[in-house]
Parts: structure tokens; sequence; C-alpha cells
């Protein structure tokens, strides 16, 4: 599992792993918008059909540069023969200040990290993860 790691610089110390994504232009399919951030935050190249899902939805409500912030969230998957090389060539300003690492992870070492990890369940979500998927998102927390 590919993960970023990032910070608020409005709370220092504080530091969590997420999922590779952001935000959508309003017509742009969420598709589209995930192959896109995946390239932007790690040089992947992939195609949207070769995406699976969406797997999750949610929506998290959280604080970030001082202001209260709801994003609604839906999760594919991309499955790669082997870990593939990353870059952050492609990140924009705010990325280079509050993204502190890009690295893959296995679902063990995910289930024992102490760090914060977003979606908090995301080590038990991807043990349950059929090699495919058919049914529509399940809504996780």
């Amino acid at each position: 599992m590919l993960l970023v790691r990032g910070t608020d610089p409005s709370a220092p110390g504080a530091a969590w792993w997420f999922t590779v994504g952001g935000g959508r232009d309003a017509a742009e399919p969420a598709r589209c918008a995930a192959v896109r951030e995946l390239g932007e935050e790690t040089g992947i190249v992939a195609d949207p059909a070769e995406l699976v899902g969406p797997v999750w939805e949610r929506t998290a409500d959280f604080p970030y540069l001082g202001q209260r912030c709801r994003q609604h969230e839906e999760f594919f998957v991309h499955r790669l023969p082997a870990p593939a090389q990353l870059s952050r060539e492609r990140w924009t300003a705010l990325e280079v200040a509050t993204l502190t690492d890009v690295r893959w992870w296995d679902v063990a070492e995910l289930a024992r990290t102490t760090d914060t990890v977003y979606p908090a369940a995301l080590a038990h979500l991807l043990a349950q993860l059929p090699v495919r998927w058919d049914g529509p998102p399940l809504r996780i927390a």
C-alpha cells in the first residue's frame, strides 16, 4: 500500500499517513481525478480504466491550516506488479511544505504501526479487500 506522510503547519508536531489523493475539479470524474492525483503525488502513470472501484467512500471532517475542512472521499485500487519508482517532481508548493514522505507499506506493517493512519482502519480494510471487486463502495469511517 502506498501512503503519503503529511503535517499541518498550523499544528506543529502532528503528522499522519494517508492514501494518495486530493481535490477534484467540478466537472472531473472521480476516476480521472484519482489518476491525476496519483501522477502528481507519486509520478506513477495509470489509465483510469485500470482502477478498481471505488471500493470505499467516506466523509472526513478535520482541521487544516487553521480551518475546518470537510472532504468527501472515494477510494480506488490500482494494483502494480511491483512497487514503482516514486517521484516528487510534480508536487505543488503546498505539498512540498506539508508532505514529508511517500512510501510503500505491507498490510502487516501497517497493522503494527503506532503512527496515525487515515482512514483509521486501513490495515483491516486492506486485509478484507477481495482480489476482485464487483460491488458498490463500502461506506467507511
